[in-house]
């Protein structure tokens, strides 16, 4: 029998054994190690990095801690940190060439070519017959556009590799580039037969299908990826994308009420339901669906930023911000939070802290696309629209397939009638999205404004073909008709676009723009009439009913009354409030139109044609100050603005201001209307008061000229200041030409009084 003091010795070491082990730096990194890798095999990868993570700073040198970590980063969508673990791994291992493979494959993905051929380079030498190898030299060449080249070396992979699934998938997208469907198809049944479960395969044949349009085998294999792995989200996605193409929408409905139903734990599936509500413009229903998963999921942070951007969109953005302040208030630097606080700041018209709120979240996340594009959306309201269209091609840069980005900048090239970078916006859509519609109805219109009638049609069919419920594709329709200048057809397919949409403005307005062509006047107003009794709460109706009878009927009382109606269906239609404005004036109610223009400015604020144009009223009334301020606040929301530049100017000149600046604005205004027979004038006026009579001289001249060129009415004022000019420099008999021509013009302009003094004075 062993004595109690042989005991007590055995439990002392006993003790300093288990403890020794927990203090053992290496038994406490491999734990965590191993228990990260039990966390990824589970699919856990949050809880994997977490584990992965402690094990480095045990030990900053374990290099298959920093490799694990940089695949469980990847599989998170983390890529900057995934390349941060994946270059130290490289550095502690050499020899990892896994690792230099993945590292590789991530620096191609970023476009960092020249970084990726180095290790490329390292690994062929070291790895020659390794069929990864060969495969990632292949996706090189590939991001190079070297396809025939990249074709040699997939070739070699599979020749090394025969059973490997990957290489087959590679080498039929390459094939797809290089125009060889028949052979990718084959490629791709090739590694269905090699999957042994892995879906991979049946997904990438699938969307084939569905690029090509056979969207019922891209059902059939959907069906079977969902069979083999029914947790998969990506196939039950896929399989709902197809039911859409097809025309099933119900069938996609019940299909993802089901997947819920499925999948009651996995937050990927239960939220497709409501993603399918807002894909298919349902906001009513995705919101309500996402007021539903918030109160089941209050701890799932995507779905809490999912309903809060639903929010946004339904304009509740008080119920918005106090949820996305609750994310803030924890994460300040999130960056979904962030943009969601820039688009409430958009909405609320702060415009200024939106941009700096985006800004932020750029500089937490450079690489978001949808921080950029709404940062574009505050510019352009801010009248930046350079840096906004900078801002979209970012985005849309980054991500191609963010089609709102996509349409922002395809507007911005239509409405500065930039047709070569709006044919490049939407070929790159074409090749993107080839089953949108979207890409082709752009290229119809560069083609229709070029004459490129057949293309046109070529591709209006084809929009026709993707999505015959669809308006756009009868309104590209009615627009070709018109340049074709085959009325009748145009407003066939116009009135089939409004028996699409019958909220299409324009629709409506292609087909009251063609009766006006037909000298029909009385039609159009009837068109919009009996659009309105269709859908009477849509305020651009009323706006085009207004245009219509005020500028082709020059009945005010009814254009009045429609432009009215249409700012209270939407205080926010500022063409409709503009026009109001101008219909009172055109009834000699200054003030009235004054006072729209104020209650306009109250309720759109970042809107400078409203300061402008009562700066104007003010200007008629000889009211300089309150001119003067409304320009100056116009200038404010928009500083380059070249209207708002110019009237500024000339009241200056008028009241005796700083001509300095009266100068500087001018040449602002001459920059930004270089066509503007009245920004010639008041430059050429502000050179004249400050003595350079022969530049002012110059730009009276150019003044006339371009009054003529745009066949404006002759100007008696610009004719005033080129006399007085001439009389500067001794040029009587000019100067005495130009002064009649203003009084013959109009005697009683504003300056006819000095204009006859200046002749008496001439004579004596």
């Amino acid at each position: 029998m062993k004595s109690p003091g042989f005991r007590i010795v055995l439990i002392v070491l006993l003790v300093a054994t288990i403890f020794g082990c927990s203090r053992d730096p290496n038994v406490r990194k491999r734990k965590y190690f191993e228990s990260g890798q039990r966390y990824f095999e589970k699919g856990k990868y949050r809880e994997a990095s977490i584990q992965f993570s402690n094990a480095i700073q045990i030990d900053p040198r374990y290099g298959d801690a920093h490799y694990q970590l940089a695949k469980t980063l990847l599989k998170l969508q983390e890529p900057t940190p995934a390349y941060q673990e994946l270059e130290r791994t490289v550095e502690l291992q050499p020899e990892n060439y896994p690792a230099r493979i993945d590292l590789a494959n991530l620096l191609i993905a970023g476009r960092y070519l020249k970084e990726a051929k180095e290790q490329c380079d390292v690994l062929l030498q070291k790895q020659p017959n390794s069929p990864e190898v060969h495969e990632l030299q292949a996706n090189l060449l590939g991001a190079g556009n070297d396809v025939p080249g990249a074709i040699q070396e997939m070739q070699k992979s599979i020749a090394l590799g025969p059973s490997r699934l990957e290489a087959y998938l590679g080498m039929a997208y390459l094939q797809i580039r290089n125009n060889q469907p028949a052979a990718a198809e084959t490629n791709f049944k090739k590694a269905i037969g090699l999957s042994h479960g892995d879906i991979t395969p049946h997904l990438a044949l699938g969307t084939f299908y569905v690029t090509n349009g056979r969207p019922k085998e891209a059902e059939t294999l959907f069906q079977e990826a969902v069979r083999l792995d029914p947790s998969n989200t990506d196939a039950r996605a896929d399989l709902a994308r197809v039911y859409m193409a097809e025309g099933r929408k119900n069938d996609a409905e019940a299909f993802l009420k089901q997947t819920k139903k499925d999948l009651p734990n996995n937050s990927a599936a239960y939220r497709m339901l409501g993603d399918f509500y807002f894909a298919t413009g349902d906001l009513d229903k995705a919101t309500s669906e996402y007021a539903s998963l918030f109160s089941e999921h209050s701890h799932d942070i995507q779905v809490k930023k999912n309903y809060i951007q639903l929010l946004i969109l339904k304009n509740r953005l008080d119920e918005a911000t106090k949820l996305n302040d609750e994310i803030l208030k924890q994460s300040p630097n999130d960056t979904d939070a962030l943009i969601c606080r820039g688009q409430v700041q958009i909405r609320d018209g702060h415009l200024n802290d939106a941009a700096a709120t985006l800004q932020t979240a750029i500089k937490e996340d450079r690489d978001n696309a949808v921080a950029h594009y709404q940062l574009g959306l505050a510019l352009n309201q801010l009248g930046e629209l350079e840096r906004a269209e900078d801002e979209w091609r970012e985005a849309v840069r980054l991500r191609p397939d963010l089609s709102d980005a996509q349409h922002s900048l395809a507007g911005a090239e239509l409405r500065h009638g930039d047709m070569t970078g709006l044919e490049a916006t939407a070929n790159q859509i074409i090749q993107l999205q080839p089953q949108s519609p979207d890409g082709y109805a752009f290229r119809a219109i560069t083609n229709t404004s070029r004459s490129g009638f057949d293309k046109a049609q070529e591709d209006i069919d084809k929009v026709l073909a993707l999505a015959p419920q669809s308006a756009v594709g009868y309104i590209a329709l009615g627009n070709l008709r018109v340049a074709e200048r085959r009325p009748p057809d145009a407003e066939q397919a116009y009135q089939q676009a409004l028996g699409k949409d019958p909220n299409s403005t324009e629709a409506l307005r292609g087909l009251m723009k063609t009766y006006l062509l037909e000298k029909q006047p009385e039609k159009a107003v009837s068109a919009a009439q009996a659009q309105i009794g269709r859908s009477p709460n849509n305020s651009d109706f009323y706006d085009l009913l207004g245009t219509a009878l005020f500028e082709e009927k020059k009945d005010y009382n009814g254009a009045e009354t429609a432009l009215k109606k249409a700012a209270q269906l939407n205080k926010n239609n500022s063409d409709a409030l503009l026009k109001l404005g101008e219909v009172q004036i055109a009834k000699g109610s200054t003030d009235q139109a004054i006072a729209t223009y104020q209650q306009s400015i109250k309720d759109n604020p970042r809107e400078p044609s409203f300061y402008i144009l009562m700066g104007e009223l003010y200007e008629s009334k000889q009211a300089w100050g309150e001119a003067k301020d409304a320009y100056q606040k116009a200038l404010e929301v928009e500083p380059e603005n070249p209207l708002a530049s110019n009237n500024l100017a000339y009241v200056m000149m008028q009241t005796g201001g700083n001509i300095d600046l009266a100068l500087s604005l001018a040449q602002t205004a001459r920059r930004g209307m270089p066509d503007s027979a009245s920004a010639a004038d008041t430059l050429g006026w502000a050179y004249y008061q400050k003595g350079a009579y022969r530049s002012a001289i110059d730009l009276f001249q150019e003044a006339l000229k371009l009054a003529e060129k745009g066949r404006g009415p002759d100007d008696a004022t610009v004719h005033y200041h080129l006399g007085l000019a001439y009389q500067k420099t001794d040029q009587r008999t000019l100067a005495k030409q130009q002064l009649e021509r203003a009084l013959k013009i109009n005697p009683n302009f504003s300056q006819a009084s000095d204009v006859r003094k200046q002749l008496a004075a001439m004579k004596s």
